[in-house]
């Protein structure tokens, strides 16, 4: 099975920089976070779940250099160990004594200037919290706020983060003095290769933890809720996003919290349907006030306009009320509301409302209907060549 590409995935380029990467790395997460799919069906969940984890392993190869080295050389992040091994010693070292493999992971373990012993200790951010929230119609057009209460990860205020009694509960490890690493030699045909390598002991943390904080249990992590306030701003659309940095998930080793990216979903209005800033919505005449012209009372979000409808309107001809539209997010202009008027023909008439009507259709002349004139003479050409 061909492995997948992890630039298509993510949707960027080989030289796409670290910025554009964490852009798209975000923008997918955002869409395919399994908490937004909470009221989804089973293989709606099933699929973003798998996307999710799909976007999640490309992002962490992609955005580590040494990953992503092995990978544009190989195809596979694991270097050629994941390639199927080096070719013409069969993988597994060709008959040398040795595995091929164990030596090539190894020396990519250290790229970077000591691989994944430099990131034990590293600073870490923490992860994004996603959530939605459902406003209605009229509270995205003139914004609002809510409470969003989320459970989020943070440093166990007891042994601030390091898992040991008090925070100091400690000893230097006695396998890796303290380095987080130990070294390993491995000769070879083509030398001795000394690499370092993740002190089995300590875990890469240079220090054992003598006795394990009761708060956490050791893992200097607590799981907290927490009450946020939202700001909703006038004139936000359906399936935008509002980042407040921070408000995530804590970091790890003194890297700063994730955001939380909290989804709005504006409920539908029973009148007006939105295009950008710009609200439409279809208004019912009768016949005799399209023929006559009438003076319709539109409602709007910011009171009721008066709209002149002239004599003879067909229907679906639209009108505009400027500046009756959503607020711009970014701004104080709003858009149009776009009034489209449909002409509505009874059903059923009285017999004195048919006598009417025939009375009118005898008294009409031709040119008062030119697109029906119009038809019918286009009509009379096409069946005239039959």
């Amino acid at each position: 099975m061909m492995a997948k590409n992890y630039y298509e995935i993510l949707g960027v380029d080989k030289n796409a920089s670290a910025d554009d990467l964490k852009s798209a790395y975000r923008t997918l997460a955002k869409k395919y976070h399994p908490d937004l799919y909470t009221t989804a069906s089973e293989e709606e969940k099933k699929k973003a779940e798998e996307t999710f984890k799909e976007i999640n392993h490309a992002y962490d190869v992609l955005s580590d250099p040494q990953k992503k080295a092995a990978y544009d050389t190989y195809g596979d992040e694991n270097g050629p160990t994941g390639a199927g091994g080096f070719g013409g010693f069969g993988g597994q070292g060709g008959g040398f004594g040795f595995n091929m493999d164990d030596i090539f992971s190894s020396i990519f373990d250290t790229f970077g200037g000591g691989g994944r012993t430099s990131r034990a200790n590293s600073a870490m951010r923490g992860k994004d919290i996603l959530t939605a929230v459902s406003i209605t119609f009229d509270e995205a057009a003139f914004g609002v706020q809510r409470i969003v209460s989320i459970r989020r990860v943070e440093n166990c205020p007891d042994c601030k983060g390091t898992g040991a009694k008090d925070g100091t509960a400690f000893k230097t490890c006695t396998k890796c003095g303290g380095r987080g690493a130990v070294k390993t030699s491995q000769r070879t045909p083509f030398g001795v290769f000394t690499t370092d390598s993740v002190c089995p002991d300590c875990k890469g943390k240079g220090k054992i933890i003598t006795e394990t904080c009761k708060t956490c249990g050791g893992q200097g992590r607590t799981e907290k809720t927490r009450d946020v306030k939202i700001n909703i701003p006038a004139g936000i659309d359906n399936g935008q996003h509002i980042t407040y940095q921070g408000e995530g998930h804590g970091g790890a080793n003194g890297g700063p919290n994730g955001s939380l990216v909290v989804e709005i979903r504006v409920q539908p209005h029973k009148l007006f349907t939105r295009s950008g800033n710009n609200l439409y919505v279809t208004v019912p005449i009768s016949f005799v006030e399209a023929t006559l012209g009438t003076t319709l009372k539109i409602p709007t979000l910011y009171g009721v306009h008066e709209l002149k409808v002239p004599e003879g309107t067909q229907s679906g001809t639209e009108f505009k009320i400027k500046n009756c539209g959503m607020k711009n997010v970014r701004g104080n202009d709003k858009g149009d509301l776009i009034v489209k008027v449909s002409v509505e023909v009874p059903k059923s008439v009285s017999r004195e409302q048919k006598e009417l009507l025939k009375k009118l259709a005898d008294s009409s002349e031709e040119k008062q209907y030119p697109r029906k004139k119009a038809y019918e003479e286009a009509a009379k050409s096409v069946t005239s060549k039959k």
